[in-house]
């Protein structure tokens, strides 16, 4: 199937040792990844011509995920199954391509999408918080109000996290390990980060969260389907269509 300026969403895994690279090392490996691939992507105009391409919500380095995503504009495509084993046919462990999906033409870019993310959050041994965290998590996540300081380079600043925790629970994984799944604004104007929630919880218990205490994964990425007065989050790949 042939047509002209055809905009696609990818979605793909980040993990293992590929988790330290940074945002503008995982545009540039996509990049290459595609060229690789012989993904038929459209290039702007100019001087200096580059793939027409928009990621979503950048992740932390350090960050594993199960849910990022990025658009791309192409010129002709196959089939998304087919793509999607090209693409990872060309990926290092830690890269996954997950699934790809076709865009309306009027569809907002991936970065301009975002409205929430999941994120799941376990302690690294040894780094486990020193007072009984699965009993207090849920005390912590109903007061009324969680202020933080944020600092500038010029000031200091009260914020309230509550408005933009959506939801933290605890629940077990596969091995009977608690792991704490938060739902969070990730919205260019609310970003709230899993670690600056997490750093409240333990100055709330007398503690100071330690550097490195945290492994804290991505599940997925999400926009607002309904309105602001009544938002209804949905995947950033369930916008697009399968072809």
């Amino acid at each position: 199937m042939e047509r002209e300026n055809i905009k696609l969403r990818i979605k793909f895994a980040k993990s293992g040792a590929m988790r330290f690279i940074g945002h503008l090392d995982v545009m540039r490996y996509f990049q290459k990844a595609i060229r690789r691939a012989e993904i038929d992507i459209a290039y702007s105009e100019g001087f200096s011509p580059h793939q027409m391409m928009s990621f979503a919500a950048p992740l932390g380095v350090g960050l594993e995920s199960n849910g990022e995503y990025f658009d791309i504009v192409v010129r002709s495509h196959t089939t998304a199954e087919d793509m999607k084993e090209r693409l990872n046919g060309v990926m290092v462990p830690g890269m996954e391509v997950l699934n790809i999906t076709m865009l309306g033409e009027h569809a907002k870019n991936a970065m301009a999408s975002v409205a929430a993310a999941d994120y799941s959050v376990r302690f690294r041994q040894g780094y486990e918080p020193g007072f009984d965290w699965a009993d207090r998590l849920a005390e912590f996540y109903g007061k009324p109000s969680i202020f933080v300081t944020k600092k500038t380079k010029k000031s200091e600043q009260q914020l309230d996290l509550k408005p933009g925790i959506y939801s933290m629970s605890i629940q077990t994984d596969e091995n009977g390990v608690p792991v704490i799944r938060l739902s969070v604004d990730a919205s260019s104007s609310g970003n709230i980060k899993p670690s600056l929630v997490m750093e409240a919880f333990f100055k709330e218990n007398g503690e100071e969260l330690p550097e490195f205490a945290l492994l804290i994964t991505r599940e997925d990425t999400y926009t607002n389907v309904g309105t602001a007065e009544n938002p209804k989050l949905a995947p950033l790949d369930a916008v697009g269509e399968p072809f």
